[in-house]
Formats: C-alpha cells, structure tokens, sequence
C-alpha cells in the first residue's frame, strides 16, 4: 500500500511540474503539421519578443513594437513563418528591423536581425 500512494504521490508531483517548469511563451509549443493562423504566429512572435526584451538581449524600446510583416518562407527543413518588427527608435540601423521564425505550426526557431 504504501508503495502505490508513494508511486501517486511521485506522478502527481511530475505531473505538476511540467507548468511549473514552462518558460514565458510556453503557450506557443504546438505538436502536428497544421499551419498556425496567422493571429497564432503573430501572438507567439509577440511573445518571443517580450521574452527578449524581459531577458535583457533587447532594449526596452521593443516592447512597444508591433509586427511589420508576417510572411512564409521556404526554410532550411520546409515552409517556416518570418515575422518582422522594425523599431523606429533602434539606435543601429543594421539592428532596427527584429525577424522572428517559427516552424508552420507555431513554434519558435530563432530570431535575429538579418533576416537570414
């Protein structure tokens, strides 16, 4: 008896964990093929942004930043979504324009300022 309440106890505490452990934009973890929408890539680009700017790697001047411009590109492993914000305020026109990507069904694969 004691050994089933224990093994209840140890899936209920791992159970529970994997929310605990979520990192900001874990709502943007998608499983299949299916495209996102278009709202869903822009929300979860949106957020990858936030999360830049809450870490440190963006200045504080992104937060205000709205998409520019969501397209589909070919990528290295298939169809991805790029997504562009371009800050008026960067003080480095070759950083003035963030590009976020995102496999086809939501997920994020990185972000820089090359677009590439």
């Amino acid at each position: 008896m004691k050994k089933i309440a224990m093994a209840l106890a140890t899936f209920a505490a791992l159970a529970g964990a994997g929310s605990a452990m979520a990192s900001e934009g874990g709502s943007c973890h998608f499983h299949g093929n299916t495209p996102a929408s278009e709202k869903v890539v822009v929300d979860c680009a949106s957020q990858r942004k936030a999360s830049l700017v809450t870490g440190g790697k963006l200045d504080k001047s992104w937060d205000a930043v709205k998409v520019e411009k969501v397209e589909q590109i070919d990528g290295k492993k298939g169809k991805e979504w790029k997504v562009s914000f371009k800050n008026a305020a960067a003080t480095e026109a070759t950083k003035s324009t963030l590009y976020v990507f995102l496999s086809l069904p939501g997920n994020y694969i990185a972000s820089n300022f090359s677009g590439k």
